[in-house]
């Protein structure tokens, strides 16, 4: 059997994202608490999350049997040279909990350890992002451009340190230092419609600590097919792994970094 294409894989992908949409609309306002659990700390996981996660997965191994899987919460396998997919499967629980509509489905796709193709859906407002390497990056099927817009004039978008608390003192002074070099922050809690918007020129940059894989992995490859810069907090390319991440415009990136390093340098691994 031949390989699969990339469209090939990207429509399996975009109907695994579309089911697991109808799944979280289908569940809005109707969680009970027996539905919620904690992780950790502020950090939840519904019935929902793992409903969306499981269809995702059989979709995928339906059309796809023999790939891997990076998934919140179930599958963890170790990267490979193969395929694998890296899957969040409800980005933005904690909006979803309360009814706040800013929450969205990821999934990417890795081939030899290089992320290949991205989806992210945002089930609410029907929009679909999508990218594959090399190919451009698209909303719904038009094709999308990050911004031109200065630092001066940007909106950042980023996410607040809820796991790690202790870092509330370093990411207060990043907001200081960096809010009298452009226009507004927004924090909306998905990071994955942060590096979309971002990638469709709604915003102008991103940053945040301590992130996941299946945070990122989509929400970067779209930036960067989009004419965007995504890097670690040293500047690298390490930010899958680190899930510290610097995003943003050729008129941005570089000032973002700039502050994130004034604060943050030495204290972490990029």
């Amino acid at each position: 059997m031949s390989a699969p294409s990339v469209e090939e894989l990207l429509e399996t992908a975009v109907k695994a994202a579309g089911r697991a949409g109808e799944i979280i609309v289908d569940n809005l306002g109707r969680l009970s608490g027996r539905d919620i659990e904690h992780k950790q700390a502020a950090d939840f996981v519904t019935r929902v999350d793992r409903e969306a996660e499981e269809a995702i997965i059989r979709i995928i191994r339906e059309d796809r049997p023999g790939h891997s899987f990076l998934a919140e919460e179930s599958i963890h396998d170790v990267a490979s040279t193969g395929y694998r997919w890296i899957i969040d499967p409800l980005d933005g629980t904690t909006n979803f909990i309360h009814g706040f509509p800013v929450f969205s489905v990821s999934i990417a796709l890795q081939y030899q350890r290089d992320v290949i193709l991205a989806v992210v859906f945002d089930p609410m407002r029907d929009e679909l992002f999508t990218a594959m390497k090399g190919r451009g990056a698209f909303l719904n099927g038009r094709e999308i451009r990050v911004s031109a817009t200065s630092l001066g004039q940007g909106l950042i978008a980023t996410g607040f340190p809820f796991r790690d608390k202790k870092m509330t003192g370093p990411y207060l002074k990043l907001f200081r230092n960096l809010f009298d070099r452009i226009s507004d922050f927004r924090r909306a809690g998905s990071a994955a419609l942060d590096l979309s918007y971002l990638a469709a020129g709604r915003c102008d940059g991103f940053f945040e600590i301590g992130l996941s894989p299946w945070d990122v992995a989509a929400g970067s490859l779209l930036i960067r097919e989009a004419g965007g810069i995504v890097t670690d907090f040293g500047g690298g390319q390490r930010y899958i792994e680190t899930g510290n991440i610097v995003a943003g415009t050729p008129m941005t990136h570089a000032g973002i970094l700039e502050e994130v390093q004034k604060v943050f340098s030495g204290m972490i691994n990029s």
